[in-house]
């Protein structure tokens, strides 16, 4: 079955929801927890984010710990990893995957992303070496529109070598939010696992700092040079032309529940997420298109955009209504975009 129409990865304004059995399964998770602990715990939750913590536990050691995600953190990485698996089905259109494997899968936030682009998804293995957050996972995958799924008590970290090699080949493999909390050396040495375990299509999140940046660069290193196509967000596989202090990442807007709200003193209903992804393929996708890399700035009659274009090259170029039907297909271009050169009337760049 082919993908279902879903998002681009950068999207607009629209506010991203949980699917609603989602919703509900994490409402009922949230019910009698108290505000004043649930607030504490996504404070903790927020630090250790941050700071990227790595001090041998995990960050979800927790049941509080992990309603505490729930309440704050599943809508935005849920919103970040759809918007993600979009961008590579845009590319990929004949992707159709049946199995996935899903390294670091917390509560199953990339399991319910999957299932809504490719609703032809019926074997899923979901590897979460936290109990607590496993534990909520297993209850809310109950509802999950996936026939099968599995659940491995792994430590990507340390993981031993014999564990991984009795897994088999997944059409599609997910690694979300998972390089932040290891080491150098055992991120690399996962994305090389994973890569092996893959057999059309992986896919990798990472939150949209530099820092989630450079990890994704060294993922793409590996990856090139293991074989893998480029589907997205990157046109090319040339060295990345960006340089510090810019970087590449795009962003989600997630709609807040009133629960998210007050456990985060929050007042906006809104967050937007800010993610960098990998995606590659076994096979290349579509022909690369220029990519929006930063939000349009617009004005009357006027909307520039900042390209990468798949000859390497970054340039921005102003559309104006003088330019017709690409002023207009600049102005519904959203950051995180793929924008056929032929739609911005552009020759190679």
């Amino acid at each position: 079955m082919a993908a279902t129409c879903a998002p681009p990865a950068g999207g607009d304004n629209a506010r991203m929801e949980l699917p609603p059995a989602l919703r509900e399964g994490v409402d009922r998770a949230l019910e009698g927890v108290a505000l004043a602990d649930l607030t504490r715990a996504a404070e903790a939750l927020s630090r250790r984010y941050r700071a990227e913590t790595r001090d041998g536990r995990f960050h979800l050691d927790d049941d509080l710990a992990a309603r505490a995600y729930l309440a704050t953190r599943l809508p935005a990485t849920y919103a970040a990893i759809s918007a993600s698996l979009a961008a590579a089905a845009e590319m990929r259109p004949d992707f159709a995957p049946r199995s996935l494997l899903d390294a670091g899968a917390g509560p199953g936030s990339a399991l319910w992303a999957a299932a809504g682009i490719w609703p032809g998804l019926a074997d899923a293995l979901l590897i979460e070496g936290s109990g607590a957050i496993r534990s909520w996972g297993q209850k809310l995958a109950a509802r999950a529109p996936v026939a099968r799924i599995d659940w491995l008590e792994l430590d990507l970290g340390v993981g031993a070598a014999e564990s991984w090699n009795r897994l088999t080949p997944h059409d599609l493999v997910t690694c979300a939010y998972v390089l932040s909390e290891l080491a150098p050396e055992a991120g690399a040495r996962l994305v090389d696992r994973l890569w092996s375990l893959t057999a059309d299509v992986l896919v990798i999140v990472e939150p949209g700092t530099p820092a989630g940046w450079t990890r994704i660069l060294g993922a793409r290193d590996r990856l090139i040079a293991a074989g893998a196509h480029l589907l997205a967000p990157c046109p090319h596989a040339r060295a990345c032309p960006l340089a510090t202090p810019d970087w590449c990442h795009f962003a989600r807007r997630v709609a807040r529940s009133r629960l998210h709200r007050q456990a985060k003193n929050a007042e906006v209903p809104w967050k937007d997420e800010k993610f960098i992804y990998l995606a590659v393929s076994r096979r290349p996708g579509i022909a690369a298109a220029p990519r929006v890399i930063a939000p349009p700035r617009t004005a009357s009659g006027r909307v520039m955009l900042k390209l990468c274009h798949p000859d390497g090259a970054i340039a921005e170029r102003l559309f104006t209504r003088r330019d017709g039907a690409a002023y207009k297909t600049a102005r519904r271009a959203a950051w995180g975009d793929a924008v056929r050169q032929s739609a911005l009337r552009l020759d190679d760049g």
